[in-house]
């Protein structure tokens, strides 16, 4: 009998060491444990600190000027369903765009005309895209709503996207439409289009709530890519997808993807249907979270050194430093190519926190050579020389 207990305890420590180093060690490792975090590109920055957690930013290229989502970091600590805070009544219900201009180092806060929600604003992805008329952009944020039945950490948010128009330099924000639809699920990320009818964006679990949500952490595939039509409604354009977070839009059309748990960046062709087809992938070491595209076709992507410090106390204590990297992806045209190495990732930016602290959202203005970057509950703009 003690040998054959003796035998399966030999057995059960073969296969939990096995466990552990082919799959759990490198899943810590991705997620960032016991990572040496290096200092790249962070010496020439300067912090904007009346600008606080702004998820997202974008660069109105022509003007250099910059559109941010914000809220103030104590909500966000109470109400982010991305992460699963779902505390509805710490929850903001006036978070606000805002424009920064690097030139005069103003800031200006969107005034919100048309939109009487008593449910408020409480924003997360945001896309800014020019319309036909250069003058005139359209602006689609992921809005966090409150449920209007049931308990917030039972049911989970009652998420919308919302259309909005303003003016470039403008001063408002002119409410088009609220959409809201059974596809829209766990919205991440927005991106629109330039006639302020469509969207695509990602769903980053597959259910509100729920212990079958955490099996995503394990590589469960339940996220996707929706895409809506104002006229026409919603449908999915792609599922059984991994970790979807940030998504961005090239001018060909084509889409990228960032996962924000086991990283990498995913590829997707539209097709004439609006539904996706993948096209490639590219592996990082590390997740990430937000992406941005610069005026010369480069991929930009907030990603996570230490995700476990971010997640479980940078978003509880925003006080508490989190560790914060930018990477670069482009095309490869070194010796590398040629043995099948078709993309180039560089890794432009990483900070103890010191500097930058919980980044989720970069862009790069290639023309004026300024890194910005912000985060979901961080202290302030960042904004570097590189």
């Amino acid at each position: 009998m003690a040998r054959s207990i003796l035998n399966i305890l030999v057995v059960v420590l073969a296969v939990a060491g096995g466990f552990y180093q082919l799959y759990l060690k490198p899943l810590l490792t991705t997620f960032g444990y016991a990572r040496v975090i290096e200092s790249i590109g962070n010496t020439n920055c300067k912090n904007v600190p009346e600008l606080q957690a702004c998820e997202k930013i974008m660069i109105h290229q022509p003007t250099g000027l910059l559109y941010l989502a914000c809220s103030t970091p104590i909500s966000r600590t109470f109400w982010t369903p991305a992460v699963g805070r779902l505390n509805a009544t710490g929850a903001s219900r006036d978070d606000f765009v805002a424009t920064y201009d690097p030139k005069s180092s103003s800031i200006t806060r969107l005034k919100v005309v048309g939109y009487d929600s008593p449910r408020g604003l409480s924003l997360h992805g945001m896309d800014v895209v020019p319309s036909s008329n250069p003058n005139q952009l359209f602006v689609y944020l992921v809005n966090h709503r409150a449920p209007l039945d049931g308990i917030a950490e039972k049911v989970g948010a009652d998420s919308s996207i919302e259309v909005f128009t303003t003016t470039v330099g403008g001063n408002t924000l002119t409410h088009v439409k609220t959409v809201e639809d059974p596809v829209i699920i766990t919205p991440n990320d927005v991106v629109g289009s330039a006639d302020g009818k469509s969207f695509f964006f990602t769903n980053d679990h597959g259910e509100k709530t729920g212990l079958s949500r955490e099996l995503d952490m394990l590589g469960r595939a339940s996220t996707s890519i929706g895409y809506c039509h104002l006229d026409h409604g919603c449908k999915f354009a792609i599922r059984g997808m991994h970790g979807n977070n940030g998504i961005v839009q090239a001018p060909n059309g084509t889409l990228y993807v960032g996962n924000a748990l086991h990283g990498g960046l995913t590829i997707l062709e539209p097709q004439a249907d609006n539904s996706l087809v993948l096209a490639d992938f590219i592996k990082t070491d590390r997740g990430m979270d937000n992406l941005s595209i610069d005026s010369n076709g480069q991929i930009w992507a907030a990603a996570f050194p230490n995700a476990l410090l971010l997640v479980f106390k940078h978003f509880s204590d925003p006080s508490i430093p989190a560790p914060s990297s930018a990477l670069r992806f482009s095309i490869n045209t070194g010796k590398d190519a040629f043995y099948g190495e078709k993309y180039k990732v560089e890794k432009v930016f990483e900070d103890d926190g010191s500097v930058a602290s919980g980044i989720t959202s970069v862009a790069y203005d290639a023309e004026r050579k300024r890194l910005f970057m912000h985060g979901l509950t961080a202290p302030s703009l960042v904004i570097c020389e590189l």
